[in-house]
């Protein structure tokens, strides 16, 4: 069965993108396209797809509200089709916290590999989501997408136990990608201030989204969020979100001080910020006191940091599967037998604090 889905846009040229990009799947339908948020609603209601990609600026009614409007009446995943502008990006966040459940980039016109990237990147989107739609459909109106199980999953293959006897946590590393944004959110506004720890934050986000995000996230959090500048020292208790675009490692500058160093190194990685590439710089210099967070996200980015930090004595958490917007790269870390624990989203931040 094809994967049905509605297209919102006030922009007829942007209607007509997604649809030729979508129509290269032959699993996919596009089934009908709406020219506002009114409209779209109206459409959503009657049509019932299992994904809608929405613009987020229209007439008459915006994407904002009309997220808002069919996640209160019929919710569906939703992909937000977000413009690479620092108030594209707050606007988004707001549309994740209205049961959005991703976002891709409105700047398809750049160069015909970009927009190979962009129409790979959808259509992985658009499938993945749609296998999520009975999760949507089953929550009440205020229930935000991603609902935790109280469950803690065993492993598919069991880590070989350890113990860590008094060794102290001294850094954590947190990798997301899909749905990573409300995730992420949803850890570091129940950590407790005062932390004596480090913490960085690989999520997969264009360069334009990082640094709103970090800001948002300082102003929910009890700890100090900033996005990662080169050369930055690293004091416990800060929180760094890697700038997008760019890979962020740490480094060690003497025996007991650390940065962070920001490059495009490597430039062939898939991914910029690469989680492998910062969660395995904190394998390397807090050996055996680095704890690793694997969040939502397709792929399999983050898995061999995971293993690092494992083989240098260090903990790992994955988040469970029932919370997990995509369960792609938590899938790919416990059937490595890579994870410590696996945890709901909603334990996740008490875990962390235990396992410091």
């Amino acid at each position: 069965m094809k994967t049905r889905v509605l297209i919102i846009d006030d922009s007829a040229f942007m209607r007509r993108v997604i649809r030729q990009m979508l129509e290269t799947d032959p699993d996919i339908q596009v089934i009908g396209t709406a020219r506002d948020g009114a409209e779209g609603v109206e459409m959503a209601m009657q049509l019932k797809p299992d994904v809608i990609t929405m613009d987020l600026e229209m007439p008459r009614m915006d994407g904002l509200e009309a997220t808002e409007r069919i996640m209160e009446r019929m919710p569906t995943p939703i992909i937000m089709v977000s413009s690479l502008t620092k108030e594209g990006a707050k606007s988004t966040f707001t549309a994740l916290d209205k049961g959005a459940a991703d976002y891709i980039s409105k700047n398809l016109v750049t160069s015909a590999l970009d927009l190979m990237k962009i129409q790979d990147e959808l259509i992985g989107k658009i499938k993945v989501l749609a296998r999520k739609k009975g999760q949507f459909l089953s929550l009440r109106p205020a229930q935000a997408p991603v609902q935790a199980s109280p469950a803690v999953q065993a492993p598919a293959v069991a880590p070989k136990k350890r113990s860590y006897g008094t060794l102290k946590v001294a850094f954590v590393s947190i990798g997301a990608s899909t749905g990573g944004p409300r995730a992420v959110q949803a850890i570091l506004s129940h950590l407790p201030a005062g932390m004596d720890v480090g913490i960085l934050v690989s999520i997969h986000m264009p360069r334009a989204f990082t640094g709103p995000f970090a800001e948002r996230l300082n102003e929910l959090c009890k700890l100090d969020v900033k996005e990662a500048e080169n050369g930055e020292a690293i004091k416990p208790g800060q929180v760094f979100v890697c700038p997008g675009g760019l890979q962020t490692r740490v480094r060690r500058r003497n025996l007991t001080d650390y940065s962070l160093s920001i490059d495009e190194e490597p430039r062939e990685a898939l991914y910029r910020p690469c989680i492998d590439v910062s969660m395995t710089s904190v394998a390397e210099n807090y050996p055996g006191r680095s704890l690793g967070v694997i969040l939502t996200g397709m792929g399999h980015d983050g898995r061999e940091g995971m293993r690092l930090i494992r083989e240098k004595g260090g903990k790992t958490l994955a988040q469970n599967e029932e919370t997990c917007t995509v369960f792609g790269m938590p899938k790919s870390v416990i059937d490595a037998g890579l994870a410590d624990k696996i945890v709901p989203l909603d334990l996740i931040a008490a875990e962390i604090v235990n396992m410091i």
